[in-house]
């Protein structure tokens, strides 16, 4: 009898101190998060990732590393983040190149439809062009004259072929119909150093990395590639304004994404602390320090955004010859 009863009270315990089974869902998250970066440390994509990353941590209260994996123009933290687990402690700081590279390379390893699913968008940096100190001319009018009377024998640079600022530059050179030559580096940091010197004469380079040389007179402002002046370049105006063209309005626009497959609890969770870092005065306050543009957004928008560049870029690649075997 005594064992019946003990087994009897044994039962009614569990049954009404049991707790409920908890989802991975509502675990997230209980690690610290990696965000791969495609681009090396200190570069315009990286600085606005870890200004992000900081709010989102602080959203998640968990930790949020920067994994930087530069290499192949982005493709490298791409094709990493498709093939990493799908449960929310890796995410991708995706910027403009993920469209791009369909068009430029021969055996891209992942889509950016259909491997990702979508957080939400961040940023947009606006470029800036720029042009050696010692060339004579002030405005964007000045440059394509000086461009015209000189056919080939100027050359813009940028961080690499198939890179944003490359084809900028192209798109640029085919809407001013002016005959220019592409001088490819690797990465923005020499090429901005050969521009100081005078090796290549102009070049497409986002604000936050133009700005400290066009302050200290290392280089010359022209033209923002954005719709609107900013205020740490108020003197200089758009690229619409200088030219008259919407086309050459652009940016380096940023967003994150996550593996295919991954928890929509967890999809849902992300969104929700992104769309708050991205409210966050201090977060705000950082991104529009370094020249950007916050954007922010639904899913929907950030995958119909990523459609309409991937047609605009595309046909730049294919008119411009740009290619990368």
């Amino acid at each position: 009898m005594r064992t019946l009863y003990l087994a009897a009270a044994a039962a009614i315990f569990a049954t009404t101190f049991a707790v409920p089974p908890v989802s991975a869902a509502d675990k997230y998250p209980s690690k610290p998060v990696r965000m791969l970066v495609g681009f090396p440390p200190g570069g315009s994509a990286d600085i606005n990732a870890r200004i992000v990353a900081q709010g989102l941590a602080s959203q998640l209260s968990t930790s949020i590393v920067p994994d930087n994996k530069p290499g192949a123009g982005g493709n490298i933290a791409a094709t990493e983040a498709k093939r990493a687990a799908p449960d929310g402690y890796t995410i991708f700081y995706s910027t403009s190149a993920i469209v791009l590279a369909p068009s430029l390379y021969q055996n891209v390893q992942f889509d950016a439809f259909t491997d990702f699913v979508p957080i939400s968008l961040t940023a947009n940096i606006p470029l800036v062009l720029v042009t050696t100190p010692n060339l004579p001319v002030n405005n964007v009018r000045e440059l394509v004259a000086h461009a015209k009377a000189n056919p080939g024998k100027l050359n813009y640079a940028s961080s690499g072929s198939g890179a944003l600022l490359h084809l900028g530059g192209a798109l640029f050179a085919k809407e001013m119909g002016i005959q220019v030559t592409h001088v490819a580096y690797k990465g923005s940091a020499p090429a901005i150093t050969d521009l100081i010197a005078g090796a290549t004469q102009f070049m497409f380079l986002p604000l936050n990395e133009a700005t400290p040389h066009i302050k200290a007179g290392k280089l010359k402002a022209l033209a923002l590639t954005g719709n609107k002046r900013t205020s740490i370049l108020p003197d200089v105006p758009t690229i619409k304004e200088a030219t008259g063209l919407d086309s050459l309005v652009m940016g380096a626009w940023q967003g994150i994404l996550v593996p295919k497959g991954t928890p929509d609890a967890i999809v849902a969770q992300l969104r929700d602390a992104t769309a708050q870092a991205l409210q966050d005065k201090a977060v705000r306050a950082k991104l529009q320090d370094q020249g950007s543009e916050i954007l922010g957004g639904t899913p929907q928008q950030y995958t119909e955004y990523m459609k309409s560049e991937s047609t605009r870029w595309a046909r730049v690649i294919r008119e411009s010859g740009a290619k990368i075997e």
